[in-house]
């Protein structure tokens, strides 16, 4: 079982009891448990016999919760959360993934209107029956249409960090339960896309039928949908699908090349093939008139025959990347080696989990230069957010860590709400005295265009404010980015000299590809950074790392690789570009 899994299910148990009004802190409890289980760096499964300590004081993981934790393992599923379904109809759950509709709007439909899953809302929807329910009107009952319909498009779909974590598990367990010679991962997982449909494993093997079997019987399988001699196909627990190649080593390059590629990728690329005598497909490159193969064994030789460097597989969406490999102009993308520190964490001040100092010593575990400690500010009350007295106090614990630890660099931040007129949350006064400060929304997502576009740009005019965090607000396959002129905050940021942020959080993954590469051809810098709420957090850099090299970013373009006496002066607006 997957920690997506195992986190899945105190989720959906969170789920449950807030639709059934129970104890805000029990829902809580489970909320904070699968966030750090989803967040640890190890595989629960692997660890739990062996060294069970290393769960255990994981920040959140109580007695009851590894118990239930050791339940799900030894048996597929937890006692509680099975007597807590039997209570509601299963498709009651599937109307979480409405976006902005939360349990208690749920129970609502629920108790007074029997609606039990997503047609049966959709239908009360269009015959205006929700607008009659307490706390309802005709504008709710058009959004909650308007994201069933979002919702539909976004089915089928999955997070890269779950992607990552099933790739990565089959590939290790079919190195080491079945006679492979090589094997990886290709596809959208490969490409590290935001999010992915499915996962492609190709394989080399002497011994065909043997890896076939073994990957039928991956421990994380659901259903085996189809299995033949050199082809199968699985299905997990959460419904990502699987599909296992067997191919002949002279080809194990073409084929890797053909399923990594996006679609508009390999078509240029065919055509570039075409027009210099060649026909490419999975099996290799082959000359037209002689028919013979002329590569395939490497991935390399496919772009090498074509008069191309390598290409990342980040890049292979078909937006310019050939046209700039013919010319010897590719990016030298940002690499995760590059990363000297991590601007956004939280702590217990607010809503982190552990202390200044665990964080520091998290970070210099993962060999950091530095870290920003950037607890919420007073108006998310809901997560103790700092108010000025409690942040000057903060300031004098990281000040005094200095004065005691010289082995990391904790830099004083905040992460401050901007109100809904464009000013901050927290006295200008007080975020003067910050080594810097990052400014987000988490409120008011329904402004127009234009007052969201004034809104941000108000705040980015703050000589405080050196960071914009999560631009767009956007969370998976659950919310939608808000309205914003994202042109217009780009040049407001570059004006101001503030740095926007790729949150890796892998949720967020925002700013987005496509948003980083428009950012960094306007001139504005990046900072990655990991918005962690634990120390097992940090680990999350690496997925805004390959966001930044999907947006074509170099170690320059990335505030995060800079050495910290020149981060200090990009921070305080002394140096930009």
């Amino acid at each position: 079982m997957t920690n997506q899994d195992i986190a899945s299910v105190f989720d959906e148990i969170a789920d449950i009891l807030e639709i059934k009004g129970d104890n805000p802190f029990r829902v809580r409890s489970y909320r904070r448990a699968a966030e750090t289980i989803s967040a640890l760096p190890f595989d629960i499964e692997s660890v739990i016999d062996t060294d069970p300590d290393r769960i255990r004081s994981a920040p959140g993981i109580g007695v009851g919760t590894f118990r239930k934790i050791q339940e799900l393992i030894e048996t597929g599923s937890c006692q509680e959360h099975e007597n807590l379904r039997r209570e509601f109809p299963p498709s009651l759950l599937e109307l979480l993934r409405v976006q902005d509709l939360g349990p208690k709007k749920i129970a609502l439909f629920y108790k007074h209107l029997g609606i039990r899953n997503l047609d049966e809302l959709e239908a009360a929807a269009r015959q205006e029956k929700l607008r009659e329910l307490p706390g309802m009107g005709a504008k709710s009952e058009l959004k909650i249409l308007k994201s069933i319909e979002e919702l539909r498009h976004r089915q089928g779909r999955f997070r890269l960090d779950y992607g990552t974590e099933i790739s990565n598990r089959i590939l290790d367990y079919l190195r080491s339960q079945a006679n492979v010679q090589r094997i990886a991962a290709a596809g959208s997982v490969r490409r590290r896309k935001e999010t992915i449909g499915d996962v492609d494993v190709l394989v080399t093997t002497s011994n065909p039928g043997d890896v076939i079997r073994t990957f039928t019987t991956f421990p994380g399988t659901y259903e085996v949908q189809a299995q033949g001699e050199t082809k199968a196909s699985i299905r997990t627990r959460q419904g990502l699908q699987v599909d296992l190649r067997v191919v002949e080593d002279d080809a194990f390059g073409a084929c890797l090349q053909y399923f990594t590629g996006s679609k508009e990728h390999n078509v240029a690329l065919r055509e570039r093939a075409k027009r210099m005598g060649f026909k490419i497909s999975e099996y290799g490159l082959f000359d037209t008139e002689s028919g013979d193969r002329v590569a395939g064994r490497e991935e390399c030789e496919i772009y090498e025959k074509l008069r191309l460097p390598w290409i990342p597989p980040e890049l292979r969406e078909n937006r310019g990347e050939i046209e700039k490999a013919e010319k010897g102009e590719l990016p030298a993308l940002v690499t995760i080696d590059n990363i000297r520190g991590d601007l956004h964490m939280h702590t217990t001040a607010s809503d982190g989990r552990n202390t200044i100092e665990e964080m520091a010593a998290a970070g210099l575990e993962r060999g950091y230069a530095f870290i920003g400690i950037t607890d919420h500010s007073k108006s998310l009350a809901m997560v103790r957010g700092l108010d000025e007295e409690k942040l000057l106090r903060q300031m004098e614990e990281i000040e005094a860590y200095r004065r005691t630890n010289s082995g990391i660099e904790v830099l004083k931040g905040i992460e401050v709400d901007i109100l809904a007129d464009g000013s901050l949350d927290l006295d200008t006064s007080v975020l003067s005295q910050l080594d810097f400060v990052i400014a987000s929304i988490h409120s008011r997502f329904n402004m127009t265009r234009d007052e969201m576009t004034r809104r941000i740009c108000r705040a980015l005019e703050n000589p405080t404010v050196s960071i914009l965090a999560h631009p767009t607000g956007r969370l998976l396959l659950q919310r939608d980015a808000y309205q914003v002129d994202l042109e217009e905050i780009i040049k407001a940021a570059v004006a101001n000299r503030v740095c926007l942020e790729i949150n890796a959080y892998p949720a967020r993954l925002d700013l987005s590809d496509i948003h980083c590469r428009m950012a960094r051809d306007m001139g504005a810098l990046i900072t990655i950074n990991s918005d962690s709420h634990t120390d097992g957090m940090l680990h999350y850099m690496s997925f805004g790392v390959d966001t930044a090299r999907r947006g074509w970013l170099e170690a320059e373009d990335v505030i995060n690789t800079y050495p910290v006496d020149r981060l200090k002066r990009v921070l305080k607006k002394q140096e930009y570009r």
